[in-house]
Order: C-alpha cells, then structure tokens, then sequence
C-alpha cells in the first residue's frame, strides 16, 4: 500500500472535472485506489464517490493505493487529479 497526501487549492474544491480526471485514470489500474478526507472514504474510481465526499478549497485528501500496480496507478492518479484542479 502506498499513500500520497494532496492540498485541494481549487477555489470549487474536488468538482466534477479533477473528478473525471482521476476516475478516467484510477480505472485504467488493478489496484484498489481510495482517497480519505476527514472520516470519509471515497473510491477513485467512482465519480459520484468522489464527489460525494464533499471535498472543498484547502481540504488535504490521502491518495491511497493498494495492489499490483499501485505505485504506477499512484503516480498516475496524483498526476492527472492535480493537472484538472489547476485547470
């Protein structure tokens, strides 16, 4: 299992693009992929997971990835949600 923590600097916080952007990715892997925010858990590959979590400007997630490929699918994940958060 590895983890990455992440800073929501989007003044929406997590909206339905950095959504799309990290579902489309964290599909593309074997490993389960989840992130933590508060006491919540979110599975990245669900985009209304993702956004039911309710993650908002200045919000830290934890990036958490746990399988045969999870330091590529970690990589990845992190990679591209941040790029559709700047955006």
């Amino acid at each position: 299992m590895v983890s990455e923590k992440i800073m929501v600097g989007s003044e929406l916080g997590i909206h339905l693009r950095p959504a799309g952007a990290m579902c489309d990715t964290a599909v593309k892997y074997k490993s389960h992929i989840t992130f933590t925010y508060k006491e919540k858990e979110a599975n990245a590959k669900s985009v209304i997971s993702i956004l039911a979590a309710g993650v908002g400007c200045g919000d830290e997630i934890t990036l958490i990835a746990d399988g045969p490929d999870e330091e590529e699918a970690l990589k990845a994940v992190s990679e591209s949600f941040r790029e559709a958060l700047q955006d």
